[in-house]
């Protein structure tokens, strides 16, 4: 894997390295001025380069990567049966099919209203089947056009950022430290419990607000979630809801925004398969867009939304949703979240680990991820000790917005094997 990333590095180096000599014939089309805005460095490619000239440097380490979520359970056996058999009537003639709904299969579609949604009052017509919540992002920005303002938590996935500038709603960089002029940035630290403080919070027309949140793991109370929806009432405006990693939810906490009173007035709810079954390859996920969601003009937000998928999707593979199908079941959910709690057992084991050595941890109880605080210390340069002194690959706070510096994300994702090794290394940094 870090030989095939190596190559595609090296590939994308040569092509700039190209342009930038002149040596490919230039059109006289203007490169896309928001795109232009883009800091340099996405956090995982830049990631990705560090780890493999350290693998240059130590040919022999074993590198052990707790940093980019991706699942690593295989997939539980039911529903990769449920897509190697759709996968084989495909041969057939019975068994071929060709275009789906764009909005997704209507079973599937049904089958994530009665398990993931039940007692709410989402409709299966509401909810919009997708390759992926990172895919579905960034049909919500094509959706709610470049004349928005938005609103982020701080630290928060970078995508909800880049996305915004891509599509024209972020203004200039500030200044040094990173940030959007036109973006407001809501800080969530362990202060004001991860949580901002709505009342020095400045109008904006979107919200973009993840429980539990990446990277911190805090999942929103159930009143903290009632002050959002009525933030956004108050306002007029709309809650773009990333709900990724309901499935780690241990507490009382709202698995859904829907469980919120007023929030379908208010609302967008985005999820996945990803992290909760392993589909980080498979790719699906869904979005949920109420009914009651009115723009300014009172038109229905749903009807747009369902514009925009029909003309810029085909829907998602016939064959990822019948896996989703086969995850909803009553003995596919059941594997699915034995998967869920594997991954909370690593958690733990990090969130011991790096306790007994003294330092404060936060997340681990409703996330796959452990929010390390490395007081008066720069992110990467902590990123750089940790690889060096064990081999370890973690993400740094710094990352994920300018509250994030002084912490490190660290992946529960991988191998109980691996979580140990780990947890064995990490003891040996103090």
């Amino acid at each position: 894997m870090c030989k095939e990333n190596k190559l595609l590095l090296d590939e994308l180096e040569k092509q700039i390295h190209a342009a930038t000599t002149g040596n490919y014939y230039s059109t006289r089309v203007a490169r896309n001025p928001n795109l232009e805005k883009l800091q340099t460095n996405y956090l995982f490619p830049e990631i990705l380069e560090r780890e493999l000239k350290h693998v240059e440097k130590y040919p022999n380490a074993k590198v052990i990567s707790l940093g980019v979520g991706d699942t690593t359970q295989p997939l539980p056996q039911p529903v990769a049966l449920t897509m190697s058999n759709y996968a084989r009537c495909l041969s057939t003639p019975q068994g071929y099919t060709g275009y789906g709904l764009e909005q997704g299969n209507k079973e599937l579609r049904r089958a994530i209203v009665e398990t993931l949604y039940k007692g709410l009052s989402v409709e299966e017509t509401e909810v919009f089947v997708s390759d992926g919540a990172q895919c579905d992002l960034s049909r919500v920005q094509l959706l709610l056009g470049s004349n928005v303002s938005i609103a982020v938590q701080d630290p928060s996935f970078p995508g909800y950022i880049d996305s915004s500038v891509i599509m024209g709603q972020s203004g200039d960089l500030k200044n040094e430290s990173g940030r959007y002029g036109n973006i407001k940035y809501m800080k969530c630290s362990p202060e004001n419990d991860f949580f901002p403080d709505l009342s020095k919070t400045a109008r904006t027309d979107v919200i973009f607000f993840c429980s539990p949140n990446n990277p911190t793991g805090h999942a929103a109370s159930r009143q903290q979630l009632q002050q959002l929806v009525d933030f956004a009432q108050v306002n007029g405006s709309i809650i773009v809801y990333d709900a990724a990693y309901a499935a780690y939810v241990s507490d009382s906490s709202p698995k859904s925004i829907y469980e919120i009173p007023g929030s379908r007035k208010v609302a967008i709810e985005i999820s996945s398969f990803s992290k909760m079954a392993g589909f980080t390859g498979v790719r699906l996920g869904w979005t949920v867009v109420p009914k009651e969601l009115l723009y300014l003009n009172g038109f229905p937000v749903i009807h747009d939304y369902n514009r925009i998928i029909c003309t810029s999707f085909n829907g998602a593979s016939n064959i990822a949703q019948a896996g989703g199908l086969a995850c909803l079941s009553r003995e596919g959910f059941q594997e699915v979240m034995s998967k869920v709690e594997y991954y909370k057992e690593n958690v733990k084991i990090l969130v011991d680990t790096f306790t007994s050595l003294g330092l404060r941890v936060y997340g681990g109880s409703n996330a796959p991820y452990v929010w390390v605080h490395f007081p008066g210390s720069k992110s990467w340069d902590v990123f750089n000790w940790i690889l060096e002194k064990t081999h370890i690959i973690t993400v740094p706070g710094i990352g994920f917005g300018p509250s994030g510096e002084g912490y490190m994300r660290v992946s529960a994702f991988g191998s109980r094997e691996s979580i140990l090794e780990a947890s064995k290394r990490l003891t040996t940094l103090l």
